[in-house]
């Protein structure tokens, strides 16, 4: 059996296991809320009876570790819980959520990784000259700039002042109007995948100069290998082994840093949902949305581990 398949059987195995902690470390910490579900759904004018009625009805009267069976139990059968004086269905709003979330992370993510590269390739090929040293103060100013911080100066300006870009309004489907959907996501997207552009450019300049500064390197240009097809079949290749391994760290910051994006741009993904949660004292909401978030940065990261197999070839069955 190959090492790929061997860690994806492990991690495949451990899965449900990290699942079951996230699962029991969410609920654990939420049944702490000092808000009471009842009151929030019934409203301030309702009676100790309604509220007992209530409480007993969605089992909230019970032990936490009964709650917590029952919530596992409803998990299997996909089920996330109701919320809200009409009890809707937590599963169908983060449904219409989620992929929103994801969306916005992909396209952070491309332009984050497209600008790394560019400006990380180069400063490699021309280190120590001007050409570097701008790309290191651009990177180290791309680095300290807060997310929702250049969202905000980007929506006074592109929006506000230029009315180039919208920064609120309905979120088109991309199939729908192509152009709509890339305008309305460019702002967020780009706001969010700044901070993650300069610190790939940073490990990706170190890891090309560390590849081209070794022994291969010099021998296969001076057998009469020419220098850009060494660069592109080896020493970038090589030098892609390092930022893959902390590309699970950084989808999980643009996927963390998404939620504070999408309150800023009013889309409704999933920090507009946990926000919505969170001012509507619904803790059941709260819940749903903190345990996908975690899930889908644990599977993520399962992927990224795969993906350092594939690509580094030290540790790849030959």
């Amino acid at each position: 059996m190959s090492n790929l398949l061997r860690l994806l059987g492990r991690r495949l195995v451990s899965l449900p296991f990290v699942a079951f902690g996230v699962v029991f470390l969410v609920f654990f910490l939420m049944s702490f809320s000092r808000y009471d579900p009842a009151a929030t759904a019934l409203g301030e004018n309702a009676t100790a009876a309604q509220l007992a009625a209530y409480r007993h009805e969605m089992g909230f009267d019970r032990p936490w570790y009964a709650q917590f069976l029952s919530y596992l139990g409803g998990l299997f059968r996909g089920d996330l819980g109701t919320y809200g004086v009409n009890r809707d269905s937590v599963s169908s709003r983060i449904a219409q959520a989620f992929p929103i979330t994801l969306q916005l992370t992909f396209i952070a993510l491309v332009i984050a990784v497209v600008f790394a590269v560019i400006f990380g390739v180069l400063a490699a090929l021309y280190r120590d000259t001007w050409v570097d040293q701008a790309i290191r103060v651009i990177s180290i100013v791309a680095i300290a700039t807060p997310s929702f911080w250049l969202g905000v100066l980007m929506i006074y300006i592109f929006q506000i002042k230029l009315s180039w870009l919208p920064g609120a309004g309905m979120l088109q489907p991309f199939l729908d109007n192509p152009t709509a959907y890339l305008r309305r996501m460019a702002m967020p997207a780009f706001s969010l995948g700044l901070p993650v552009a300069g610190q790939l450019t940073r490990i990706i300049r170190t890891s090309m100069v560390e590849e081209l500064d070794k022994d291969y390197v010099r021998t296969a240009i001076g057998s009469g290998v020419p220098k850009s097809v060494v660069i592109a079949r080896n020493v970038f290749r090589n030098a892609l082994i390092t930022p893959v391994t902390t590309l699970g760290m950084k989808i999980g910051y643009l996927m963390g840093g998404a939620i504070i994006t999408e309150i800023i741009f009013a889309l409704p993904g999933m920090g507009t949902a946990l926000f919505e949660g969170i001012n509507g004292n619904e803790p059941i909401l709260v819940q749903g949305v903190v345990l996908i978030v975690a899930l889908a940065f644990v599977v993520i990261n399962i992927v990224v581990d795969l993906l350092y197999v594939l690509i580094n070839p030290r540790i790849r069955e030959v």
